[in-house]
Protein backbone atom coordinates (compact mmCIF):
# COMPACT_ATOMS: atom_id res chain seq x y z
CA UNK A 1 0.00 0.00 0.00
CA UNK A 2 1.12 3.50 -0.63
CA UNK A 3 0.86 7.11 0.41
CA UNK A 4 -2.18 8.73 -0.68
CA UNK A 5 -2.51 10.09 -4.17
CA UNK A 6 -5.05 12.01 -6.54
CA UNK A 7 -6.76 9.47 -7.54
CA UNK A 8 -7.51 6.38 -5.17
CA UNK A 9 -6.08 2.86 -6.08
CA UNK A 10 -8.21 -0.17 -7.01
CA UNK A 11 -8.10 -2.72 -3.88
CA UNK A 12 -9.68 -5.97 -5.59
CA UNK A 13 -11.53 -8.30 -3.09
CA UNK A 14 -12.71 -11.78 -3.97
CA UNK A 15 -15.80 -13.30 -3.83
CA UNK A 16 -16.80 -15.44 -0.89
CA UNK A 17 -17.24 -18.17 -3.05
CA UNK A 18 -16.19 -19.30 -6.40
CA UNK A 19 -15.61 -22.02 -8.52
CA UNK A 20 -11.41 -22.53 -8.69
CA UNK A 21 -12.19 -24.22 -12.25
CA UNK A 22 -13.30 -20.60 -13.18
CA UNK A 23 -13.03 -17.62 -11.34
CA UNK A 24 -8.73 -17.74 -11.94
CA UNK A 25 -9.41 -16.85 -15.54
CA UNK A 26 -12.22 -14.03 -15.05
CA UNK A 27 -9.55 -12.65 -11.88
CA UNK A 28 -6.97 -12.83 -14.74
CA UNK A 29 -9.10 -11.11 -17.07
CA UNK A 30 -9.84 -8.11 -14.52
CA UNK A 31 -6.52 -7.27 -13.32
CA UNK A 32 -5.16 -7.48 -16.89
CA UNK A 33 -7.78 -4.87 -17.51
CA UNK A 34 -7.53 -2.24 -14.88
CA UNK A 35 -4.24 -1.31 -12.72
CA UNK A 36 -5.00 -2.65 -9.30
CA UNK A 37 -2.46 -2.07 -6.34
CA UNK A 38 -3.90 -5.02 -3.91
CA UNK A 39 -5.85 -8.08 -4.33
CA UNK A 40 -7.87 -9.42 -1.19
CA UNK A 41 -8.75 -13.30 -0.70
CA UNK A 42 -12.01 -13.18 1.27
CA UNK A 43 -13.53 -16.69 1.30
CA UNK A 44 -16.28 -17.27 3.68
CA UNK A 45 -14.80 -20.96 4.30
CA UNK A 46 -12.78 -21.54 6.97
CA UNK A 47 -11.46 -24.74 5.98
CA UNK A 48 -7.68 -25.11 5.67
CA UNK A 49 -7.91 -27.02 2.53
CA UNK A 50 -9.71 -25.03 1.03
CA UNK A 51 -7.94 -21.59 1.60
CA UNK A 52 -4.96 -23.49 1.00
CA UNK A 53 -5.47 -24.76 -2.54
CA UNK A 54 -7.54 -21.43 -3.07
CA UNK A 55 -4.44 -19.43 -2.00
CA UNK A 56 -2.15 -21.12 -4.70
CA UNK A 57 -4.44 -20.72 -7.77
CA UNK A 58 -5.12 -17.00 -6.76
CA UNK A 59 -1.86 -16.36 -5.71
CA UNK A 60 -0.44 -17.60 -9.31
CA UNK A 61 -2.79 -15.17 -11.20
CA UNK A 62 -1.56 -11.91 -8.73
CA UNK A 63 1.86 -13.03 -9.42
CA UNK A 64 1.72 -12.91 -12.96
CA UNK A 65 0.46 -9.69 -12.66
CA UNK A 66 2.79 -8.23 -9.60
CA UNK A 67 -0.31 -7.51 -7.47
CA UNK A 68 0.32 -7.80 -3.71
CA UNK A 69 -1.97 -10.17 -2.67
CA UNK A 70 -3.84 -10.63 1.01
CA UNK A 71 -5.46 -12.83 3.17
CA UNK A 72 -8.86 -12.03 5.14
CA UNK A 73 -8.35 -12.98 8.78
CA UNK A 74 -5.84 -15.26 8.70
CA UNK A 75 -2.41 -14.86 10.23
CA UNK A 76 -0.90 -18.07 10.38
CA UNK A 77 -1.89 -18.50 6.99
CA UNK A 78 -0.86 -15.40 5.52
CA UNK A 79 2.89 -16.68 7.33
CA UNK A 80 2.81 -20.35 6.29
CA UNK A 81 2.37 -19.83 2.44
CA UNK A 82 4.47 -16.19 2.27
CA UNK A 83 1.66 -13.81 1.20
CA UNK A 84 2.26 -10.21 1.14
CA UNK A 85 -0.24 -9.47 4.15
CA UNK A 86 -3.18 -9.91 6.08
CA UNK A 87 -6.79 -8.05 6.54
CA UNK A 88 -8.15 -7.81 10.01
CA UNK A 89 -11.79 -7.67 10.17
CA UNK A 90 -12.12 -7.08 14.04
CA UNK A 91 -10.31 -3.85 14.01
CA UNK A 92 -6.52 -2.93 16.06
CA UNK A 93 -7.55 -6.23 18.18
CA UNK A 94 -5.47 -8.47 16.28
CA UNK A 95 -2.92 -6.09 14.70
CA UNK A 96 -0.23 -6.09 16.71
CA UNK A 97 0.09 -9.79 16.14
CA UNK A 98 -0.07 -9.77 13.12
CA UNK A 99 2.80 -7.41 12.51
CA UNK A 100 4.75 -9.53 15.06
CA UNK A 101 4.02 -12.91 13.04
CA UNK A 102 4.80 -11.11 9.67
CA UNK A 103 7.40 -8.78 9.77
CA UNK A 104 7.66 -5.34 9.49
CA UNK A 105 7.27 -5.29 5.89
CA UNK A 106 4.12 -7.73 5.25
CA UNK A 107 0.78 -5.32 4.19
CA UNK A 108 -1.23 -5.48 7.96
CA UNK A 109 -4.98 -3.76 7.11
CA UNK A 110 -8.02 -3.46 9.47
CA UNK A 111 -11.54 -3.36 8.53
CA UNK A 112 -12.94 -0.77 11.41
CA UNK A 113 -16.71 -0.71 10.45
CA UNK A 114 -17.92 3.25 10.97
CA UNK A 115 -15.97 3.41 14.05
CA UNK A 116 -13.82 6.48 13.76
CA UNK A 117 -12.36 5.28 17.40
CA UNK A 118 -11.72 1.79 16.22
CA UNK A 119 -9.80 3.52 13.01
CA UNK A 120 -7.70 5.50 15.34
CA UNK A 121 -6.80 2.78 17.23
CA UNK A 122 -5.83 0.64 14.53
CA UNK A 123 -3.26 2.83 13.14
CA UNK A 124 -2.09 3.77 16.21
CA UNK A 125 -1.09 -0.49 16.79
CA UNK A 126 0.60 0.04 13.55
CA UNK A 127 -1.69 -1.16 10.60
CA UNK A 128 -0.71 0.08 7.25
CA UNK A 129 -4.16 1.26 6.33
CA UNK A 130 -8.00 1.25 7.68
CA UNK A 131 -11.00 0.76 5.96
CA UNK A 132 -14.25 1.75 6.14
CA UNK A 133 -17.87 0.63 5.44
CA UNK A 134 -20.30 -0.17 4.39
CA UNK A 135 -20.90 2.90 1.98
CA UNK A 136 -23.96 2.39 0.51
CA UNK A 137 -27.07 -0.74 0.80
CA UNK A 138 -28.78 -2.98 3.26
CA UNK A 139 -25.44 -4.51 4.76
CA UNK A 140 -24.35 -5.15 8.46
CA UNK A 141 -26.31 -3.50 11.06
CA UNK A 142 -27.50 -1.40 8.88
CA UNK A 143 -25.09 1.86 9.87
CA UNK A 144 -23.02 3.12 6.72
CA UNK A 145 -19.50 5.02 6.73
CA UNK A 146 -20.36 8.61 6.05
CA UNK A 147 -18.48 11.05 3.43
CA UNK A 148 -17.65 13.44 6.76
CA UNK A 149 -15.65 10.28 8.21
CA UNK A 150 -13.79 9.77 4.92
CA UNK A 151 -13.18 13.94 5.24
CA UNK A 152 -12.24 14.08 8.64
CA UNK A 153 -9.90 11.19 8.21
CA UNK A 154 -8.22 12.10 4.79
CA UNK A 155 -7.63 15.72 6.53
CA UNK A 156 -6.41 14.85 10.35
CA UNK A 157 -5.06 11.11 10.22
CA UNK A 158 -1.88 9.85 7.60
CA UNK A 159 -2.65 5.81 7.54
CA UNK A 160 -4.29 5.55 4.27
CA UNK A 161 -7.84 4.57 4.10
CA UNK A 162 -10.04 2.56 2.03
CA UNK A 163 -13.62 2.88 1.38
CA UNK A 164 -15.51 -0.92 1.13
CA UNK A 165 -18.94 -1.73 0.95
CA UNK A 166 -21.79 -1.39 -1.40
CA UNK A 167 -19.99 1.14 -3.50
CA UNK A 168 -21.83 2.41 -6.69
CA UNK A 169 -20.75 5.06 -9.40
CA UNK A 170 -21.82 7.73 -7.65
CA UNK A 171 -20.93 7.53 -3.73
CA UNK A 172 -17.47 6.51 -5.63
CA UNK A 173 -17.48 10.08 -7.38
CA UNK A 174 -18.23 11.60 -3.88
CA UNK A 175 -15.66 9.73 -1.72
CA UNK A 176 -12.71 10.06 -4.42
CA UNK A 177 -11.29 13.00 -3.11
CA UNK A 178 -10.97 11.82 0.62
CA UNK A 179 -10.08 8.00 0.42
CA UNK A 180 -6.53 6.46 -0.74
CA UNK A 181 -8.60 3.11 -1.88
CA UNK A 182 -11.67 1.65 -2.69
CA UNK A 183 -11.92 -2.19 -1.93
CA UNK A 184 -13.97 -3.46 -4.52
CA UNK A 185 -15.81 -7.08 -4.65
CA UNK A 186 -19.34 -8.20 -4.72
CA UNK A 187 -20.15 -4.78 -6.91
CA UNK A 188 -18.55 -6.26 -9.97
CA UNK A 189 -18.32 -10.23 -9.09
CA UNK A 190 -22.00 -10.32 -9.20
CA UNK A 191 -21.82 -8.84 -13.10
CA UNK A 192 -22.19 -10.57 -16.50
CA UNK A 193 -19.22 -8.69 -17.06
CA UNK A 194 -16.75 -7.87 -13.90
CA UNK A 195 -14.34 -5.77 -15.71
CA UNK A 196 -16.83 -3.52 -17.25
CA UNK A 197 -18.44 -3.21 -13.96
CA UNK A 198 -14.99 -2.35 -12.81
CA UNK A 199 -14.33 0.39 -15.23
CA UNK A 200 -17.21 1.91 -14.73
CA UNK A 201 -16.75 2.64 -11.10
CA UNK A 202 -12.94 3.18 -11.61
CA UNK A 203 -14.06 5.99 -14.19
CA UNK A 204 -16.56 7.69 -11.53
CA UNK A 205 -13.26 8.37 -10.19
CA UNK A 206 -11.17 10.95 -11.77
Amino acid sequence: MTDQIETPQIYLVTPPEFELSSFPNTLKRVLDGVETACLRLSLATHDEDRLMRATDVIREVANSVDVAMVIDTHVLLAERLGLDGVHLPDGARTVRFARKTLGPDAIVGTGNGTSRHDGMNAGEAGADYVSFGPIGGALGDGELAELDLFRWWSEVIEVPVVAEGGLTEDNVRSLSPFTDFFAIGEEIWREEDPLAALKRLTAAMS
